[in-house]
């Protein structure tokens, strides 16, 4: 006797995006960052005040960032005014400028008994391990953005590194700044990163009246 074909049966399973926010991630607005810079500054974390500056500073990748030495910043006992890092993606160097709020935070931080002969920024807690990792950065941007009531789907480590150009951009227009800022090797890569057809079309869209 001839079995039926039956059709397959699949356990139904929840999509892994369901309920969040996928995509590229938003840039902090100033309110946000004002907002997560004094819960830092009242809570007294040193490490994670420096880290939250120097991540909007210096536009890095989290992968570059964890991994920022001493003497990036530092030279002769005194925080930099502008520093340059090698990018892990492109391995060409980029420049950026240390803020005078970021310079406070940093030296403020090198004051801690966990940085008294530390090579790196950002320590690990182990021995074993030099630096934080990309992963534990990315729980602690978490960590900021919950503690002012943003949705975490919404933001990541791209966050912190698109916050500063996107104002710059909005500011001044000048994509060849931005470009140079995220050390980008093309415009093209620019204009995707800062969505910015998308803006602009909806800026002249809401100026015309019909």
């Amino acid at each position: 006797m001839e079995t039926p074909n039956l059709p397959a049966i699949r356990a139904l399973r929840p999509a892994w995006n369901k309920g969040r926010i996928v995509g590229q991630k938003r840039p902090l607005k100033p309110k946000h960052v004002w907002a997560i810079r004094v819960r830092l500054e009242l809570a007294q974390n040193h490490r994670d005040l420096a880290l939250f500056n120097l991540a909007i500073d210096s536009k890095l990748r989290g992968c570059d960032l964890v991994k920022m030495k001493v003497v990036d910043v530092m030279a002769s006992g005194q925080i930099k005014e502008r520093a340059s890092v090698l990018q892990s993606k492109t391995q060409k160097p980029v420049r950026f400028e240390i803020s005078e709020g970021t310079r406070a935070s940093l030296a403020r931080w090198m004051r801690e008994p966990l940085m008294v002969g530390s090579e790196y920024l950002w320590p690990g807690r182990f021995h074993e391990r030099l630096h934080i990792s990309t992963r534990q950065y990315a729980r602690i941007v978490r960590e900021w953005v919950t503690s002012i009531g943003l949705e975490a789907s919404a933001y990541g480590t791209h966050s912190m590194r698109r916050t500063k150009v996107t104002q710059i951009y909005k500011k001044t227009g000048n994509l060849r700044a931005v470009q140079l800022l995220l050390g980008h090797t093309k415009m093209d890569s620019t204009v995707r990163y800062l969505g910015v057809e998308l803006e602009d079309a909806l800026a002249i869209a809401e100026a015309i009246e019909i």
